[in-house]
């Protein structure tokens, strides 16, 4: 369940988070979604996918790169037709939102 949610995702919500897993963010190698920077995704009935999230630092020099390949993870779900990014800097994001996976990767033992 992502962030502010008090419901499950729907399952075209669950289909846009696994496209999400494959936005690796450049820096890191390691993607979006276990990297804790994905708060909420929501899709409406008319397809509309709106995705909140943050980024590792602001002024990040990727913006751009990932804005597109978030946009076309989200479109390449069938049933979105549109996809709108909300970036958020609060709640603020600190490595305690990454998965297990990211941590090891990434060598951080907690």
């Amino acid at each position: 369940m992502a962030e502010g949610k008090d419901h499950p995702n729907s399952p075209i919500e669950d289909k846009v988070m696994d496209a999400l897993e494959k936005v690796i963010d450049p820096e890191l190698g390691i993607d979006l979604v276990n990297l804790g920077l994905i708060y909420n995704v929501q899709v409406d009935d008319q397809g509309q996918c709106t995705i909140t999230m943050t980024l590792t630092t602001m002024g990040c020099p990727l913006t751009d790169v990932l804005h597109k390949d978030i946009t076309a993870a989200a479109l390449s779900v069938d049933g979105v037709n549109q996809c709108k990014i909300n970036v958020v800097w609060e709640p603020a994001w600190d490595i305690s939102r990454m998965s297990r996976f990211a941590k090891i990767a990434l060598g951080i033992h907690m």
